[in-house]
């Protein structure tokens, strides 16, 4: 059994992934062996400019070349495409996608491009049940027309029809890894769980009993491998281990190859013009023209808000004056985040301004890291359109004295529910997420409408 997981399109690491696999299943040809190959979910990641470009679409044709025997799939598959894209990112796939917790919101059936498990016969002739779970996320997957779908209840629905079937059960789990420990502790009849979701890397595996767990951290890393001997329907050994892909060899094509994932996407971003921009537009708060007033135009009008608020690290570089491209947007927001309205009586939005000032200093250095956001740069500074602070500290929405009692409407980020700065947008907020879009779309219609 070969396996990857979490490779978040790095696809600086795929050149020697594939060719690794691909020698693996070669040398085990050799020696009378048969091969598996199995993806545990997040493969895509939009972060990528090949992987925006085509929606994922070229991942897959990238795996293809693998021939994986199965994949799952995880919270970047699942939440950072849309209903409609995410139906066709398998299109092309020459592999099955399992996924046995998630169905259709729409139909409460199992998603046309998923299967609920597959069976696969060993040569000499032992089966084997394959079957996948992804997170479970009930706040956003119902937001893109998912419906997710109770792990235990999947799994006591499941499990006795796959036991009647094969002589092996094998999980491809993107549920984490306190959860596999968990499963492989009380579904004894897992024989084993190829792990992902918390990029943790388990060198040799673990043993849960009789259940094997095994994981081969993120990024393309690693790449996992068990071997597995059956005999009368049963597995009598496995042994796993996660192989550092910085020590495998790199051929001298690989650096040509690389570039031309990049080139490629970028070459057909920079030919999708978005608007003709009058002026340079910089991230620094001082100038004149800031790139941050854009975007926080562009959420107040999406939802038609009282005011909105923008963290100023969420813009990567300033945006230059002239033609304004998707790859453009893309380098500057590459982020997985999405834009939220949240209710907030006069009082509660008092609260959550003296914890946005409480944490004020120590945000402006912050390195953000996940929650969607992609790069390598400080949180910064909030900034709001349409509130302001007097001399005196009094606070003015739209020119008029804020009010205890009045609800107002905040356009914002759901970046800014899930980080833990801020509790009042979660405990007292009315939050409504739109999946369906990213921060940078919304950026973008507003560019078109504005500028062009």
């Amino acid at each position: 059994m070969l396996h990857t997981n979490d490779i978040h399109s790095h696809l600086e690491n795929w050149p020697k992934v594939r060719h690794f696999i691909q020698s693996q299943q070669n040398q085990a040809r050799r020696q009378g062996h048969q091969t598996f190959v199995f993806d545990i979910g997040d493969a895509i990641d939009r972060q990528h400019a090949l992987t925006e470009a085509t929606l994922g679409q070229a991942n897959v044709k990238l795996m293809n070349e693998i021939g994986y025997t199965a994949a799952t799939v995880g919270n970047n598959e699942m939440l950072g495409l849309d209903h409609e894209a995410l139906n066709h990112l398998y299109d092309e796939a020459n592999y099955p996608i399992l996924v046995s917790n998630i169905l259709d919101a729409s139909t409460h059936q199992r998603p046309e491009w998923a299967d609920d498990y597959k069976i696969v016969t060993t040569k000499a002739g032992q089966k084997i049940a394959l079957f996948g779970l992804t997170a479970p996320f009930e706040r956003t997957l119902p937001l893109l027309g998912w419906e997710p779908v109770d792990i235990d209840v999947t799994l006591e629905r499941l499990l006795p029809e796959l036991q009647a079937q094969a002589d092996t059960i094998i999980l491809l789990s993107h549920l984490g890894l306190p959860t596999d420990r968990d499963l492989a502790d009380r579904y004894p009849a897992l024989d084993l769980i190829m792990g992902a979701h918390t990029h943790h890397v388990l060198p040799d595996g673990e043993w849960h009993g009789d259940t094997l767990v095994a994981a081969a951290g993120r990024y393309g890393s690693h790449v996992g491998t068990v071997q597995m001997t059956l005999e009368n329907g049963k597995m009598t050994s496995a042994h796993a281990k996660a192989w550092p892909t910085e020590t495998m060899p790199e051929l001298p094509e690989d650096a040509e190859e690389k570039e031309h994932f990049a080139k490629l996407g970028n070459q057909k971003l920079t030919q999708r013009v978005i608007a003709d921009m009058p002026t340079i537009y910089s991230r620094k708060l001082t100038d004149e023209h800031r790139l941050i007033d854009l975007g926080l135009t562009s959420l107040q009008n999406f939802y038609e808000a009282d005011v909105a608020v923008l963290s100023s690290g969420m813009f990567l570089t300033d945006l230059p004056a002239g033609p304004v491209t998707q790859k453009d947007l893309h380098d500057r927001l590459p982020h997985a985040v999405h834009p939220m309205l949240t209710k907030l009586t006069g009082h509660e939005l008092q609260r959550l301004l003296l914890e946005i000032q409480k944490n004020r200093n120590f945000l402006l250095s912050y390195q953000v890291k996940g929650m969607g956001f992609r790069g390598h740069q400080a949180f910064g500074e909030m900034v709001w359109a349409g509130l302001a602070q007097d001399a005196d500290g009094n606070w003015w929405v739209n020119h008029r004295p804020l009010d205890p009692y009045q609800t107002y409407t905040i356009a914002g980020l759901d970046h800014y529910l899930f980080i833990p700065f801020f509790p009042t947008i979660e405990i007292a907020g009315i939050n409504q997420m739109n999946y369906d879009v990213l921060l940078r779309e919304v950026v973008a219609a507003t560019l078109t409408k504005k500028f062009n």
